[in-house]
């Protein structure tokens, strides 16, 4: 994904957030079509061509970002490219990806499982969930950014898995995918009503999995309109 900012451009207008939100739609209805899709012996190519193919369909300018679908092993890298491993029973699948509409992005991410979840999946999943959770509880404007960070990274650290929590909480989005604000425990910045900031947390253990859930959220003054409506209760394929 690029990740050159502008940081003069950090709140949008509303032609600019509708623009946004029909890219999310247009992600939340091809995660719909994924979860009839996605079978076991596929690899995680066909998989990303299907996206492709799906958000073209639907009049999609083009991709906001090379799309990442990994899987088993492979899910430990946040921004893993697709391979021809093939999905087997048992592999967390990891899915980020987005459209670009009217010249602005979507972004959004699934991790969902093939056939069966193991308890240890089930929990490092529902760390993370309650991680996501907490830190959209947290965004509104004048919060810092800083601060949403800490929300979701105070979970996992508490849950013993901090080490493997190996990147920021999210980032602004706009006519690049990547943008300021960012939003990890350096930041500096504040939010402020209008931005459009990811909200991704994600736990990666080496050699075995990674779990990430992402949300494009709209700040507000009360919290928050999430632009991605898709499940984020653990899905067994």
């Amino acid at each position: 994904m690029e990740t050159t900012s502008l940081p003069n451009n950090m709140i949008k207008n509303p032609e600019e957030l509708m623009a946004i939100l029909k890219a999310s739609a247009m992600g939340d209805m091809c995660f719909s079509h994924l979860m009839g899709y996605i079978k076991e012996g596929m690899t995680e190519i066909q998989i990303a061509e299907e996206i492709h193919r799906v958000l073209m369909s639907m009049g999609a300018q083009k991709l906001a970002f090379d799309t990442i679908c990994v899987s088993g092993p492979n899910s430990c890298e946040p921004h893993g490219v697709p391979s021809d491993r093939i999905i087997r029973e048992g592999d967390f699948i990891t899915l980020d990806f987005g459209a670009v509409v009217d010249g602005y992005c979507g972004d959004m991410t699934r991790t969902v499982v093939m056939g069966h979840a193991t308890s240890e999946q089930k929990k490092v999943y529902h760390i993370v969930l309650g991680a996501q959770l907490a830190a959209l509880d947290t965004v509104r404007a004048g919060v810092a950014c800083a601060e949403v960070d800490r929300a979701a990274r105070d979970i996992i650290e508490e849950a013993g898995y901090g080490e493997y929590f190996v990147h920021g909480t999210g980032h602004g989005v706009g006519r690049l995918v990547h943008e300021a604000p960012t939003l990890n425990r350096k930041s500096e910045e504040i939010l402020a009503s209008y931005m459009p900031v990811t909200i991704e947390p994600g736990i990666y253990i080496p050699g075995k999995y990674g779990v990430r859930i992402e949300d494009l959220a709209i700040v507000t003054e009360f919290g928050i309109i999430n632009t991605v409506n898709s499940p984020k209760d653990l899905i067994i394929l």
